[in-house]
């Protein structure tokens, strides 16, 4: 597995102030963050932007292999034509700068205030996608539906319209915290995801709300079951904290924090 943090751990910084900061500290992977994806694209062409910071982070050590798309889209909803076109705009973007893994919420908020069928809610989650997995089948990158406490939170929600789309460019991405506050048993989420599982979003809290805290704080995710599933299904992805709540301090503090995240990765992985 490969240590990583999401970019928006310095939401404050420009993208390329963003990459000094992680390769001044020694590291070598990050999830783009939604934050970060739409200020490349607010400079212009996708595909242009794209390829110039791919070649920024890679002069200093830094790789994207895992990005968040659009963070507050729904796939399912009335205007889900030009929420896929736009989609369609940050995967081009996504694919110019490398990015393996995009992460994507599976949607159906929208349809399930409505008091639509579920049925019904998978029909267009699969039209939707399909629509997606079309405009990337000649690359090598996957989508990857992460579970959300609302609307999919558990792994035989995701599977169910994995199965339902039917492309091998579908995968999974676990967000250990979603996960926690759903009373999920992470481990047989693992072990049932197996090689679905291509992205993670490694995040601790209390069991109540959405904390995003690092591990090994007060939170009370089982770090070590985790791990140990993780490695017997062979994931050697990115592990990857998605930490907002360690974010919310001095950006000279956020940077001491960040030797300590490196050592805990280290350990975590290493035991």
């Amino acid at each position: 597995m490969k240590p990583s943090v999401w970019s928006s751990y310095f939401i404050d910084l420009s993208p390329e102030d963003m990459v000094k900061a992680f390769s001044g500290k020694g590291w070598s992977y990050s999830e783009l963050s939604d934050e970060h994806a739409a200020a490349l694209l607010g400079r212009g062409k996708p595909d242009v932007v794209g390829k110039q910071f791919r070649e920024f982070a890679e002069e200093h050590g830094l790789k994207f292999l895992q990005g968040h798309l659009w963070l507050v889209c729904d796939i399912t909803a009335p205007n889900q034509n030009e929420v896929i076109d736009i989609l369609k705009i940050w995967l081009e973007l996504f694919d110019a700068i490398g990015i393996k893994n995009a992460v994507l919420h599976p949607g159906g908020k929208y349809m399930i205030n409505e008091g639509c069928h579920p049925d019904e809610i998978l029909d267009v989650r699969v039209n939707s996608l399909r629509r997606l997995l079309e405009y990337i089948k000649d690359t090598d990158m996957y989508i990857c539906l992460e579970n959300i406490n609302s609307t999919a939170p558990g792994f035989d929600d995701l599977i169910k319209i994995i199965n339902a789309v039917g492309s091998p460019k579908l995968g999974i991405c676990l967000d250990t915290g979603h996960a926690n506050i759903s009373g999920i048993d992470q481990v047989e989420f693992i072990k049932k995801g197996g090689s679905l599982i291509k992205a993670l979003h490694i995040a601790d809290n209390e069991g109540i709300s959405d904390q995003h805290m690092m591990p090994y704080g007060k939170g009370n995710v089982q770090w070590d079951k985790i791990v140990s599933a993780l490695k017997e299904i062979n994931y050697t992805g990115l592990f990857n904290l998605e930490i907002p709540g360690e974010n919310r301090c001095p950006l000279e503090i956020r940077m001491a924090k960040l030797d300590y995240i490196k050592y805990m990765v280290s350990y975590m992985l290493n035991q």
